[in-house]
């Protein structure tokens, strides 16, 4: 079933909101040391680590709500706007995921005021998750401006029946019934308008 208007843009707001989520838990997680303690654990959450990834959830929030109240031009430059906001998303979760090292340093340096690590980084599952609700934005994004065809046909359709409406048979019938010469005379001796409708 082709997905409505509202559907639509609630879809792209709960993406926005699930993409801010996956930001926030622990992405990569490492150890450093100092001179007072050995062990200093590196925790970097995914808003540190990806800043872009707050920023594209943002975008794909705003997108859903403007998707309910804009026009068919404005429709496309926002569902253009939400897939480049999802593939923000997942190309940003995706390059922490594949090269953990330079976040967990700059964690490290955060955390211990060192950049060296004791143990080598690591990666949770979040970051992954964050990259498939990037990936589920863009392909939301191109299933709406499919559907959007649809929506624009079914207005148009109904703008053009609404135009082409008949005249009410009644009036056409009234505007065509002929004037009989004598009745016009009587009536004009009346007082009377003898084209207006005559009851019967």
């Amino acid at each position: 079933m082709s997905p409505t208007r509202g559907r639509s843009a609630l879809l792209l707001v709960l993406l926005g909101a699930l993409s801010a989520v996956t930001a926030g838990p622990t992405w990569v997680r490492a150890e450093t040391s100092t001179a007072i303690d050995p062990t200093v654990a590196v925790a970097v959450s995914g808003g540190t680590a990806a800043p872009a990834v707050n920023a594209a959830a943002f975008v794909l929030v705003a997108a859903g709500l403007a998707l309910a109240i804009t026009g068919r031009v404005g429709r496309r430059v926002v569902l253009v706007v939400a897939a480049a906001a999802g593939a923000l998303v997942a190309f940003s979760a995706v390059s922490v995921a594949l090269a953990p090292t330079d976040v967990a340093r700059e964690g490290a340096v955060a955390a211990a005021n060192v950049t060296d690590l004791t143990r080598a980084a690591s990666v949770t599952a979040w970051p992954w998750l964050s990259a498939a609700v990037g990936v589920l934005a863009v392909a939301a994004a191109v299933v709406v401006w499919l559907a959007a065809r649809r929506w624009t046909a079914t207005s148009s359709r109904h703008e053009r029946a609404d135009a082409a409406a008949p005249v009410p048979a009644q009036a056409d019938a009234a505007q065509d019934t002929p004037v009989d010469t004598h009745d016009a005379w009587d009536a004009l001796t009346r007082g009377a308008d003898p084209t207006a409708p005559q009851e019967r």
